[in-house]
């Protein structure tokens, strides 16, 4: 059993490490680690449906898709990530109870109640502080949570709101839960990292042999080559998702006109109209198939082919 020590608290670095470590690793192991504002998608999400965008541009924080399923989470300095590697028989690697276990006694120990809800909330007082996801690699299972300790819950609430209602996919939908803060349950207050040093402590105790590390200069050298080539690019985060239509009504010339538009690897497939369009709207609408789903692509397009005059109108129509 390896205890991984983790300083980085970038997202692109830690959500690329738990792909290499479930891949690379020969033995278990356990890893606490913080990541600056982000929120982490489930691997089979729409982000346009998850997410808040346009709050996440103006607040510059990043959407990252993670290899786990589940749902949609939010991260910041005042959250607690764990992971768990593990190794054995196909049939039992994924048990969320057995590796909520750590944290739940841990929390008792402190007289706060927290308990495993459903499938994989930890909750107390039917307020959920940690989401748990898990993926298979082989023979191996990453299984991580968040734990949410002093998280700024307004950010939380207003990044990950619903944000479109008008599209039809096969994507897997966030379960909304209220949240809350372990700290705002603790008889005893304390910082995060005396409740970080708390867990780590609990589990060393647990796994008494276990072997304390870091990761060496050439773990770091690939995990950065990962986070570059794959966690930062829009290909994974935008285009991996499946593929979903949008509808929408817009008004042109005094005649709501109702878009039906394909969007497939994040490339605009289709885009039909129930009602004819003039020749300026024809152009704009058929020069859109094959661009990315993006909206800055889509506005610079616009602007570059003499479009630029009905920008808003066609933004309006496609997110």
């Amino acid at each position: 059993m390896l205890i991984i020590q983790r300083e980085s608290t970038d997202p692109f670095f830690n959500i690329a490490t738990e792909e290499f470590l479930v891949k690379t690793l020969e033995e278990p192991c356990f890893m606490l680690w913080q990541n600056t504002p982000s929120v982490i998608m489930g691997k089979h999400q729409n982000p346009l449906k998850e997410v808040n965008i346009a709050f996440l541009n103006q607040k510059q924080i990043p959407i990252i898709r993670r290899i786990s399923g589940g749902g949609t989470v939010y991260h910041d300095l005042g959250n607690l990530n764990y992971s768990f590697i593990d190794m054995g028989k196909a049939d039992s690697l994924v048990n969320f109870a057995k590796y909520s276990q750590p944290i739940l006694d841990l929390l008792q120990s402190l007289e706060v109640d927290a308990k495993l809800v459903g499938k994989s909330d930890l909750k107390i007082n039917d307020r959920k502080f940690s989401g748990n996801a898990s993926h298979v690699y082989r023979n191996k299972v990453l299984h991580h949570g968040t734990l949410l300790f002093n998280s700024n819950l307004k950010v939380l609430n207003e990044s990950i709101k619903i944000n479109k209602n008008n599209i039809t996919d096969k994507a897997v939908n966030s379960n909304r839960s209220v949240v809350g803060n372990i700290s705002d349950y603790l008889s005893t207050p304390m910082t995060i990292s005396d409740f970080k040093s708390k867990l780590f402590q609990h589990i060393q105790n647990i796994f008494p042999e276990a072997k304390v590390t870091n990761l060496n200069k050439t773990q770091i050298s690939e995990i950065q080559r990962l986070a570059d080539e794959k966690y930062k690019t829009w290909e994974w985060n935008f285009g991996y998702g499946p593929k979903y239509t949008i509808k929408s009504n817009y008004k042109i010339q005094d005649k709501d006109s109702d878009f039906q538009i394909v969007i497939a690897k994040g490339f605009i497939k289709s885009i039909t109209c129930s009602s004819p369009l003039n020749s300026i709207w024809e152009e704009a609408i058929n020069s859109m198939i094959g661009l990315q789903h993006q909206e800055e692509i889509i506005k610079q397009h616009l602007y570059d082919n003499g479009l630029g005059h009905v920008k808003n109108s066609i933004l309006e129509v496609l997110f």
